[in-house]
Parts: C-alpha cells; sequence; structure tokens
C-alpha cells in the first residue's frame, strides 16, 4: 500500500536507487548520464562508501512505495573517514578504477584520481567541523521541502552522537544548491585554493529553518 513519502535510514536494497539518484545529480547538480563510460564510477566515489562504512548515517526519502528518491549521506568523522576509505573501500574498488596516468585528462580520469585521493577531504581549517555530507534528490522531488526534511534527520543523528558541527564540498556553478545551503544556515568556510568549490558549514544542534 503507498503512503505518503517519508524520510527513513538507508537500506541496502535501496542500493540501485543509490547510484541512480548520484547519477542523475552528479553533474554541478545534474545529469552525469553518459559522461563517464562506466556508470557505477560516480556511486563509487560519492555514495557507495558511505553506505558501507558509515551506515548509521544514511538517510533516503521513500516515495511511499518503498523506493529511494533522494538520501543525504553523511560520516561523523572526516580524518577517520579517509583512512578507512583508503584501508577499506579502496581496496576493493582499485582494480575496476585505477588510478589515471600523467598523462590522465579525460573527465572519468579527474574523477578516479578523486577516488585515489581520500585525504583530500581533510583540511586543518575544517577541524571545528569534523562532519561531512552528501545530500541528492531526483529532479522531481526537488524544491518541495524534502532536502529540508532529509537534512534534518542527518543533523539529528550527528547532534545526538555528539558531532558539533558538518560542513559540505559543492561546485560554485550550482547556484541554486548554494541558495538552498544557506536557507539551512550553512555558512562559508575558508579553506586553501578550493578552486571551483564551495565549503559550507554548520553546527548539528541548531533547527534547520524553513525553506528548501
Amino acid at each position: 500500500m503507498q503512503t505518503e513519502p517519508f524520510v527513513r535510514r538507508y537500506r541496502g536494497s535501496d542500493r540501485a536507487e543509490l547510484a541512480e539518484i548520484c547519477v542523475r545529480t552528479a553533474h554541478e547538480g545534474e545529469d552525469s548520464s553518459g559522461m563517464y563510460p562506466d556508470p557505477e564510477l560516480m556511486p563509487t566515489i560519492f555514495a557507495y562508501p558511505y553506505v558501507e562504512l558509515e551506515p548509521e548515517f544514511a538517510f533516503v526519502l521513500d516515495d511511499g512505495t518503498g523506493r529511494a528518491v533522494g538520501y543525504v549521506l553523511g560520516v561523523p568523522d572526516t580524518a577517520r573517514f579517509a583512512v578507512r576509505f583508503r584501508a577499506e573501500w579502496l581496496p576493493l574498488v582499485a582494480e575496476r578504477f585505477p588510478a589515471p596516468g600523467e598523462a590522465a585528462g579525460t573527465a572519468a580520469d579527474m574523477m578516479a584520481g578523486l577516488l585515489h585521493a581520500p585525504e583530500r577531504m581533510v583540511f586543518d581549517e575544517l577541524a571545528a567541523y569534523p562532519a561531512h555530507l552528501h545530500i541528492d534528490l531526483l529532479p522531481a522531488w526537488q524544491g518541495r521541502g524534502y532536502g529540508r526534511t532529509l537534512m534534518h534527520a542527518l543533523l539529528t543523528a550527528l547532534h545526538e552522537t555528539g558531532v558539533p558541527a558538518v560542513h559540505l564540498c559543492m561546485v560554485r556553478a550550482n547556484t541554486a544548491a548554494r541558495a538552498f545551503y544557506d536557507r539551512l544556515g550553512f555558512r562559508p568556510l575558508a579553506v586553501p585554493d578550493p578552486g571551483p568549490v564551495w565549503y559550507l558549514g554548520r553546527p548539528t544542534a541548531v533547527e534547520v529553518s524553513s525553506g528548501g
């Protein structure tokens, strides 16, 4: 029986939908289908390791039929996650996605480089914001308040675990996402040489404001 959409914890049966959401939002918030020869590349970097290594901080938006149409994935300690990513996750996927050579220049090469450099997630300047997150929803489910509900679920879980603050990294070209994060109380954080991205952070204890 179909019910109203609701947020719940991630289940292993959501894996294919997790990948679909990731791929359809991975290019500056838009569909990345066709950009990479292997459709598993983006989920392998930005989705699967989170549900494998920190499943208690993975939540999905269920459309009411059991299908996941959005997610928020988080980790309470980014530095620890980077260590576990290299030790536990990378060995499982490195053969399928080898590190690019010096002459690498494709978009897939660049992403494979990110996969093989989990330490890129760690900045001393973000030590006061130890957690980090990724949040994505399929286009039809955006702008309807569900992103705010997902964020509230993760912030609550992090706060109850004793994590004081969280950060995220986003591509500057995704202006709609920046407006969403601003409404939720995220503020810019300074890191050295950020390139085409913003780092934003906020406390976990503060209630999520309206909008989004």
